[in-house]
């Protein structure tokens, strides 16, 4: 998968994606709480990675924090600029950020990261480490399963990942893992597949 046929593929539905995902009151609770912990327990500014029509964004500016949000979908980044327009939201690729050096306190990747080809997650790891501040956090959301095999995800191609393999990953880039969690799914959740989730500091 390349950056542009995965934006693409996002573009095409987009407004699908709004209407079903692109409120928080939609998103898991679970989820909430969690990523509430994480953003109260860092400092500096944050980025919201793969933002899609912004909830998550907006979840993060909500706890009184300096955000932006970037996503390599067009549509994404005009719905989430017309849902908030008080926040800044970039068109921008995981493999070249449009920020500084060491500039951010945080990184929120909740399932932004799960059509990057296995191959490519590496780079976008060390980018994720070259804007963040010495011990800035990075938290990751993911489908939790064998790691690097293929599933039929509604939009376009995807993986899994397994938390032991994500820690590797990360720790080649800089980071050292702080803690994990993987659920099973309940019913009332908008994918029914195992969640799983990462929270690293960059060294």
């Amino acid at each position: 998968m390349t950056d542009a046929s995965i934006a693409a593929a996002y573009d095409a539905r987009a407004a699908e994606y709004v209407d079903v995902a692109g409120d928080i009151a939609q998103l898991d609770a679970a989820d909430r709480t969690l990523i509430a912990r994480w953003r109260d327990a860092t400092t500096g500014p944050l980025l919201d990675a793969g933002c899609g029509p912004g909830p998550w964004t907006s979840f993060l500016h909500d706890g009184h924090r300096d955000v932006v949000g970037v996503d390599i979908s067009e549509q994404f980044i005009e719905a989430a600029r017309e849902r908030h327009p008080h926040l800044r939201f970039d068109v921008g690729s995981f493999r070249a950020l449009p920020y500084e050096d060491a500039t951010l306190g945080g990184i929120l990747a909740w399932y932004s990261l799960i059509h990057t080809p296995p191959a490519d997650l590496p780079a976008v790891f060390a980018e994720f480490a070259r804007v963040l501040a010495p011990g800035g956090a990075l938290l990751v959301g993911f489908f939790d399963g064998t790691s690097r095999r293929v599933f039929d995800h509604a939009v376009t191609t995807a993986y899994f990942w397994s938390p032991n393999d994500l820690r590797s990953l990360l720790a080649e880039a800089g980071f050292t893992v702080t803690r994990h969690e993987r659920r099973e799914r309940s019913g009332d959740e908008v994918s029914i597949r195992p969640h799983g989730a990462v929270a690293a500091v960059k060294r």
